[in-house]
C-alpha cells in the first residue's frame, strides 16, 4: 500500500539548474573576479557530478584546471559555494524560479489523501527555504523527513540518501514512490529499490531512463496535460494520488 512520496529537488520540485544554480554560480565567479562562466552546454556536461561543491571541485581539478584560483583548493569552494547559495535563494525567492508543473497540487493532494512526505536531494538546505516559501506558509512541516546537503556521506547516484529517508519514515521502499527528474537521481532511488517516477527537463529528457516507471515532461495541471514520454501505459492528462496508487501495485521495474 502506497504510504509516501519522496522527491528530489532540483529539476524535480523546480527547474533550478539552468536559470537558477547556474546563474547563480556565475554571479558568484563574477563577484569573487573570476574569469568564468558557465554557458548552458557546459553546465549541463558538469551536471553529471552531483553536488554544488563537488562540481566546483571537479571544474577546477578537471574541467578547467588552468583557472583554479591560487591556494589551497577546499576554502576556495567553500567560500564560492556559500556565495552562490546566497545569490540563488535571493534568485527563488523573488519567484525567478516558480515550481514545476502540478508540485503544489499534487502535494496538497497527497496531504489531503493522508500520504507522508519527504524530501531526498543533494542541495544544501539552505536551498530549500525558497521552495518552503513558494509552496506556502508551514511547507516545511508538511515534509515528515527532510534529507538533504551532507546527511549522507555518499550523494547520488548513490542510494544512501533514499535509504536514510527510509528509515527516518520506517517505512519499505514498496510503501514509497520516488519523484526524479535526472538518470543519477533515477540510479539513486532504483538502488535504493524505490519505483520512480522521472520528470524530466531540458537537460535531462535525452538521458537514460529506462529503468523509471514513467517519464513525463511534467506532472501536469488540469489546464495543462503533461506528455508521457516512456515507462507504463499512463492516459491521465495529470499525476494525481489516485493514478499514484494505481501506479504503486504494478509490477515490474521493482
Amino acid at each position: 500500500m502506497l504510504k509516501a512520496l519522496i522527491f528530489d529537488v532540483d529539476g524535480t520540485l523546480a527547474d533550478t539548474e539552468r536559470d537558477g544554480h547556474r546563474v547563480a554560480f556565475n554571479q558568484a565567479f563574477a563577484a569573487e573576479g573570476l574569469p568564468i562562466v558557465w554557458d548552458e552546454a557546459l553546465y549541463g556536461d558538469l551536471l553529471f557530478v552531483t553536488g554544488g561543491k563537488e562540481r566546483l571541485t571537479y571544474f577546477f581539478t578537471h574541467t578547467r584546471p588552468d583557472l583554479r584560483p591560487p591556494g589551497d583548493l577546499l576554502p576556495i569552494v567553500q567560500r564560492l559555494h556559500a556565495l552562490k547559495t546566497k545569490i540563488y535563494g535571493q534568485l527563488l525567492g523573488a519567484g525567478a524560479i516558480p515550481l514545476r508543473p502540478g508540485v503544489l497540487r499534487l502535494v496538497r493532494e497527497a496531504r489531503a489523501e493522508g500520504l507522508r512526505l519527504a524530501i531526498a536531494t543533494t542541495t544544501t538546505p539552505e536551498n530549500l527555504e525558497p521552495i518552503w516559501k513558494a509552496m506556502g506558509p508551514d511547507a516545511r512541516s508538511w515534509f515528515q523527513s527532510v534529507a538533504a546537503g551532507d546527511c549522507v556521506p555518499a550523494k547520488k547516484p548513490s542510494p544512501d540518501v533514499y535509504e536514510y529517508v527510509l528509515a527516518e519514515l520506517g517505512l519499505t521502499a514498496d510503501e514509497c514512490l520516488a519523484f526524479e527528474d535526472s538518470e543519477n537521481g533515477l540510479r539513486a532511488a532504483r538502488g535504493a529499490g524505490l519505483k520512480t517516477i522521472v520528470t524530466v527537463t531540458d537537460y535531462t529528457k535525452a538521458q537514460n531512463l529506462t529503468d523509471a516507471l514513467l517519464v513525463v515532461d511534467h506532472l501536469g495541471e488540469p489546464d495543462r496535460p503533461l506528455t508521457r514520454r516512456s515507462g507504463v501505459p499512463f492516459t491521465s492528462p495529470y499525476v494525481d494520488v489516485r493514478a499514484l496508487r494505481a501506479l504503486s501495485e504494478m509490477r515490474g521495474r521493482e
